[in-house]
């Protein structure tokens, strides 16, 4: 079964996570963004979410993290939550 690890921003508009990646593109570092405003509570571990398979989070959530390039900050991405910039760490198929 396949599985990843990965960090996420959890903000509440979209300019605010636009903003923010251009910061981590400029190379301010995604943990210290993450603990300064993401609103989730991962946000005090640097935006981390430990290992989850494939259906552990929201659908928005697995199409990227199961798709998308590692070490590469994506976003945003819009959930019913908010809007998340997602860096994957490592994923296993």
């Amino acid at each position: 079964m396949s599985k990843a690890t990965a960090r996420h921003i959890l903000v509440k508009s979209e300019e605010e996570c636009e903003s923010l990646k251009q910061k981590i593109e400029d190379g301010t570092d995604f943990e210290e963004v993450a603990k300064e405003h993401s609103t989730c509570p991962s946000g005090r571990n640097g935006g981390d979410l430990g290992e989850f398979g494939p259906g552990q989070m929201v659908k928005e959530f697995d199409e990227v993290v199961f798709s998308g390039d590692l070490d590469t900050v994506h976003g945003p991405v819009k959930t019913q939550f908010g809007y998340h910039l997602l860096e994957i760490t490592s994923r296993e198929d």
